[in-house]
């Protein structure tokens, strides 16, 4: 029962809702004692030649009474208990969201999302069950059959009452058994669901891949493989649940047998009327739930703990960045500077920035350049606080990044990953996501900036269209393009374009580079790139290998220095001629 102490928090936030509802459970388990009551008084009197018909309609009147009374109380309980029940699933349901949204990425890389969907789903009904079925069972069996105990014990006979009780404690030690493997197989069975899940979400993500490499069939059998664990795990508990209703039955069977055995030694012996064994048997009847209830309440608090158990070690887990108590309110602004001694992602000992040391003047245009790997990335990363444990500070403006509420210092900030991101909605939508409620005109204006205007008007449905999970019913220079739009519509202190111009052509990027170059006077834009054309206009131009700073200036003075740079550009443009002109082209160019 430990899960009703953790979930004790609630249970006082919602005291009046639980009282009420147990209140009225109490009043509708004492009704239940009325009927068998009047049926032995019925009996004896039929039996005495003393029933009139004047009795039984004042009988019939009551029983009609408490049966409606019944009725509607249960409505009452259900509306106060189990509409609890659903506040206290909103509430984590929303918790964990929450959560969610305050994690660092470290956290979605050691986390699958279809572990982190299970356990908002299927976890939390597990928990909501515990707190509206399992209090219900808790105190309708204990309120059912201790009015029901009482009643055979001080109104019929005490003896018959103690003799029907003996095999109860057997009961007990069973179902105590029962529940603690049940507890740790439904664990069991919750985790492999949640692998399910995130082998489901996976599939269906990458469905594209798996269609292209042919891994159809390879991947239906993965899934059926993991969907048979799911499977065996599930009746590796209903093996244990199943035994519940079979020990309670063989216990009440035991029970009625030695009541009727005992119960007639008794009316022949005087100590019982015909009447009185027949309530007492009626009563032992209504036994029968709360012993049913007893199993089955092992069963759902078990179920409950161990999804209980999950869903608090998820929110336990430290939020890594943080607002400070004294964090500012205000949004930063004018120049960035950049003072890293190292920095290391968590769970590597490896520095993958060393060294980095410039400053971003306001409305200046830097590019960033370098291989996969060389930390260009990193650097806008950190900038967005998306990682912190480095040695050195990140200034913008007055004051280290840190000074600042997060989500100030990210309202400063535009940025446009590498992974271009769009929700399954509308263009217009994910265009205007920061501000769903924004003129047509203005995101129509973000999208011609980012050349894509042209491209969403050939669209049947215009900005109406819907671009699907991930934007998955457009090319990879489109999503770029809406990427950047979204990001264009916020007008940011500092705009963030983290590779973002690889799959549009040379005339869409010059156009690009060209807005935003007319359209972001005194703002600061970062550019990192593998194409060297997309930064060449750049106030100042970094260029990065394994980390490191290793050269840094205008395009035309990293030319003059015939360095890693000079290197990178000949390359490039080597490999555009050749691929439009040849050998000729590249000889013009050498000259």
């Amino acid at each position: 029962m430990k899960v009703f102490l953790d979930l004790k928090w609630f249970f006082i936030q919602e005291k009046k809702s639980y009282l009420m509802g147990i209140i009225i459970l109490l009043f509708v388990a004492f009704l239940q004692l009325i009927p068998p009551k009047i049926v032995g008084i019925v009996v004896d009197s039929i039996k005495n030649n003393n029933f009139t018909l004047n009795q039984l309609m004042i009988w019939m009147l009551i029983l009609a009474g408490t049966a409606l009374s019944m009725y509607g109380l249960r409505f009452v309980w259900r509306i106060m208990i189990f509409g609890s029940a659903t506040k206290l699933s909103r509430l984590l349901r929303n918790r964990l969201y929450q959560h969610f949204t305050k994690m660092a990425p470290s956290f979605y890389q050691k986390r699958r999302v279809g572990d982190l969907m299970a356990h908002a789903t299927n976890d939390l009904q597990a928990i909501q069950q515990t707190a509206g079925s399992g209090v219900l069972t808790l105190v309708d069996s204990l309120a059912t059959g201790g009015f029901v105990i009482i009643a055979m014990a001080f109104t019929i006979s005490w003896k018959l009452t103690l003799i029907a009780l003996i095999p109860m404690p057997f009961m007990a030690l069973l179902t105590n058994y029962y529940g603690t493997l049940l507890h740790k197989r439904f664990h069991k069975a919750q985790e492999a669901f949640s692998s399910l899940n995130d082998k489901t979400q996976e599939s269906v993500s990458g469905i594209k891949v798996i269609k292209t490499f042919g891994q159809e069939q390879e991947d239906i059998e993965a899934f059926e493989e993991q969907s048979k664990v799911v499977v065996d795990k599930n009746v590796a508990v209903a093996k244990v649940d199943s035994l519940f209703d079979p020990t309670i039955s063989i216990i009440v069977g035991i029970s009625f047998f030695l009541s009727v055995v005992f119960g007639s030694r008794l009316v022949v012996n005087g100590e019982l009327t015909i009447g009185e064994l027949i309530s007492f048997t009626t009563y032992l009847g209504l036994l029968i739930w709360p012993m049913l209830a007893f199993g089955w309440l092992f069963n759902i608090v078990e179920r409950g703990r161990a999804s209980y158990d999950r869903v608090s070690a998820l929110l336990s887990e430290d939020i890594e960045i943080k607002d400070r108590e004294d964090a500012l309110e205000v949004s930063p602004s004018g120049t960035i500077e950049f003072r890293l001694n190292s920095f290391s992602y968590p769970n590597e000992e490896e520095n993958r920035l060393e060294d980095i040391h410039f400053k971003v003047e306001k409305g200046s245009t830097i590019g960033i350049v370098g291989k996969t790997g060389a930390g260009k990335t990193t650097i806008l990363r950190l900038l967005l606080r998306e990682f912190e444990g480095y040695k050195g500070e990140i200034v913008f403006g007055e004051h280290s990044i840190k000074d600042y509420k997060l989500t100030k210092l990210r309202e400063s900030i535009g940025y446009v990953p590498q992974d271009h991101f769009l929700f399954s909605s509308t263009i217009f939508e994910n265009i205007a996501f920061t501000n769903p409620f924004i003129e047509r005109s203005r995101v129509e204006e973000a999208a011609k900036l980012a050349q894509i205007h042209d491209d969403i008007k050939d669209f049947t449905y215009g900005y109406e269209t819907i671009v699907g999970e991930r934007g998955v019913s457009l090319s990879g220079g489109q999503k770029q393009r809406i990427s950047i739009a979204r990001a264009l519509l916020m007008d940011p202190e500092v705009l963030l374009l983290d590779d973002s111009l690889s799959a549009v052509d040379a005339k869409t990027e010059e156009a690009i580079l060209s807005s935003l170059r007319e359209n972001r006077s005194g703002k600061t834009t970062i550019i990192t790139a593998h194409r060297l054309s997309a930064i060449q206009h750049a106030d100042l131009i970094l260029v990065f290998d394994g980390g490191r700073i290793v050269e840094r200036g205008t395009h035309s003075e990293l030319m003059s220095y015939k360095g890693k740079y000079r290197e990178m550009y000949i390359r490039q443009q080597l490999e555009e001629l050749v691929e439009h002109g040849g050998e000729e082209e590249w000889k013009k160019f050498q000259q």
